[in-house]
């Protein structure tokens, strides 16, 4: 039986995820059962769970285990988002000012060396990463004063205002003191559904109004992009307040939060005399790294909290990368739930056909090029005015360069995608922010060794794109004095062709100029996937290849090549960028995304492509500063290193059988291609 046992409670017994914050099973039982082994009473915090775990823990002679969320908590917030950390308390709860807890005896420990640059690097880590509790918020700051005070209302009913020893009238002492202690402004943050009329706050909106020095701050934004702005922060009980001290924020307590009491912050009352002054270290290190426990979302084992936080960082991170509402014009049925995946944080709304009034009041998604002449201005003079007129232009979005388990012609759910404002990567016509980044961006040594390890990990684990093909080839011992070149086909009617092409625009014809070129060589032809499957149609004439090479080879995993051939030539083909990251020579008859940077042997020329980059920079721009990864475990934004290591885990998970409609799908296609 269970070592620790919680209540009949049906908040916690909704929360099963709990128990992986546990070293001992948690099992509910009724009060009245007799359970050997049992190690405590757990109960939520201060709410009834919390007083009958403390009532029954007496009873037994047993543990009573207070639980509550963390202070760097999830994304979203309420139920359905599950708390990353949690604390748990078997002396009381920390929000509870009136007696001890665990958090109050961990506050004044001496740190050591260690302990100290940790805590700074939390520090640091915690104002990079912009993240606090909560981290859903995405709603751009309004016009502020230049200079301001901050005031921080709660919802009326908060457990933790009576907990901290304070009541309504805190609040009015509280703004009081605001308005009396500076003539700057005071900015008062209203919860977003007070100002709505949904919940009751603690001050008369409709008095905030006439005051001139009072502005009310309605909106949802996030603690990080306020908290800095201000000069000091008000606070009775509000977490807020312990991220204005990470901010280095000066901080006015009306209440006695976990954090007020250490010398740290201005105490409006009494702190208790089991409070003594402590360093801003010593707090952080206590409520951010002994006391909660934490769980890494994408491995659901315990971990610690630069993980979580590096994790929530990340979410600010691709959160702000779209606007907060936009609209996707062109995505089939099958792709508009993958939109919404890579879409957190913004609203997005399917439009069926494009208007001046779409174009006008949101930035509109467009997949590739596909209906990109719909929403782009006709010259390069409109679209100078068509930029300066519409703050949010058009956002073509395309799958990344590493990308699934099979091919997206089999509606292979993707795990990267790339959002391009300027462009898309595989048209050399004009600009892309992949382009500008490795043009323009400066890449320290910590970028190109990151990108160095994941470039290592990749060819480790033999991954491309789609990751399809199998059996083996063998580098033919009648070429032992020949070099062995393999030519890359593509689908022709491919948009990269299209768009970065230049004289060499079909698969004969990139044969045909690699045979010219080199007449002694030993030439290796391999379709492309799509048309192997037969989802896409063959190239003119790709059914004769072999009158221009030596073998034709088809279902072989492009990886099994790239160890037992000289060079690689391709027309835009990705291959040749998976060639790259495997130190293979490439030569490249167009002008994909990789070429132009003096990594390959081109036969066109980019005259916009100046700067000279080194296989990690390009690897560092591709892979890691341009894609948007979602991972299959979480659903949520992350890293490439994770979905590397989600695509092998996929890649060695046996396939499932294909369904009755993918079987029919795929006789439908090939009928279309004949």
């Amino acid at each position: 039986m269970a070592a620790a046992v919680s209540l009949l409670d049906y908040g916690i017994w909704t929360q099963k995820h709990l128990n992986a914050f546990f070293e001992h099973e948690l099992a509910v039982v009724a009060p009245w059962r007799r359970v050997e082994g049992k190690k405590a009473w757990l109960g939520w915090g201060c709410k009834r769970s919390g007083g009958r775990a403390a009532k029954y823990a007496a009873r037994d002679g047993v543990g009573c285990w207070r639980v509550e969320d963390g202070f760097l908590r999830s994304v979203g917030m309420g139920k359905g988002e599950r708390p990353l950390s949690i604390v748990v308390d078997e002396v009381g709860i920390y929000y509870d000012a009136r007696s001890s807890s665990r958090l109050e005896q961990l506050i004044p420990n001496a740190l050591d060396e260690a302990q100290l640059q940790r805590t700074t690097a939390l520090i640091a880590a915690w104002r990079a990463g912009k993240v606090s509790k909560y981290n859903h918020q995405t709603a751009p700051l309004p016009d502020l004063p230049a200079q301001f005070v901050l005031v921080v209302d709660q919802t009326f009913g908060d457990a933790a205002i009576v907990y901290g020893g304070a009541s309504a009238a805190s609040f009015d002492a509280m703004l009081a003191a605001a308005l009396a202690d500076s003539d700057l402004p005071v900015v008062i943050k209203v919860h977003p559904e007070v100002l709505a009329g949904r919940k009751v706050g603690h001050f008369d909106l409709v008095v905030l109004r006439v005051n001139p020095r009072i502005v009310l701050l309605g909106d949802d934004v996030h603690p990080a992009d306020v908290l800095p702005l201000a000069q000091s922060v008000y606070v009775v009980t509000s977490q807020m307040g312990f991220d204005a001290l990470l901010w280095g924020v000066p901080v006015f307590c009306f209440g006695m939060p976990f954090y007020a009491g250490w010398g740290l912050t201005h105490d409006h009352i009494p702190r208790p005399d089991r409070r003594c002054d402590v360093s801003l270290l010593q707090l952080v290190h206590a409520a951010l790294v002994a006391y909660p426990r934490y769980i890494n979302p994408e491995t659901q084992q315990r971990c610690e909290v630069e993980t979580v936080l590096a994790h929530l960082a990340l979410q600010r991170q691709m959160r702000a990368r779209l606007p907060q509402a936009v609209y996707a014009f062109g995505f089939s049925k099958w792709k508009q739930p993958i939109m919404r995946s890579f879409t957190q944080g913004a609203a997005v709304d399917f439009i069926a056909a494009p208007s001046s009034e779409h174009e006008a009041l949101r930035p509109v998604l467009v997949w590739g090029n596909k209906h990109a002449h719909l929403f782009a201005p006709q010259s390069a003079a409109t679209a100078l005015e068509h930029q300066a007129q519409l703050p949010n232009p058009m956002i073509r979005v395309e799958d990344g360069f590493v990308r699934s388990v099979g091919l997206g012609a089999d509606l292979i759910r993707p795990l990267s995608w790339v959002f391009d404002r300027r462009g898309i990567y595989f048209d050399a016509t004009q600009p892309s922010d992949l382009e500008h980044i490795l043009q323009h961006q400066l890449m320290d040594e910590s970028l190109q060794l990151r990108a160095r390890r994941l470039r290592e990990q990749i060819v480790g684990a033999g991954l491309t794109k789609y990751n399809v093909g199998s059996g083996v080839w063998h580098r033919p011992t009648a070429a032992a004095q020949q070099r062995v070149l393999l030519v890359a086909g593509q689908v022709e009617g491919d948009a990269s062709i299209r768009f970065g092409a230049g004289e060499v625009c079909s698969n004969m014809g990139l044969l045909q100029a690699v045979r010219a070129a080199n007449p002694d060589a030993y030439v290796v032809y391999k379709p492309h996937p799509d048309v192997l499957a037969g989802l896409r149609a063959q190239g003119l004439d790709e059914h004769a290849a072999e009158q221009w090479c030596d073998e034709v080879v088809e279902h072989i995993a492009v990886t099994d090549l790239f160890a037992q051939v000289d060079e690689v030539h391709v027309i835009t083909s990705l291959t040749g960028f998976e060639a790259l990251l495997r130190q293979v020579p490439v030569v490249v008859w167009g002008m994909p995304f990789y070429a132009g940077w003096g990594l390959t042997d081109d036969k066109m020329q980019c005259p916009r492509r100046t700067t000279r980059r080194n296989l990690d920079e390009l690897v560092a721009a591709a892979l890691i500063l341009y894609p948007s990864y979602i991972s299959r475990i979480t659903g949520q934004y992350t890293s490439p290193e994770q979905v590397l290591n989600e695509l092998m885990a996929w890649r060695d998970t046996p396939a499932a059988r294909p369904r009755w409609w993918h079987k029919i799908r795929r006789q439908l296609m090939g009928l279309a291609q004949f």
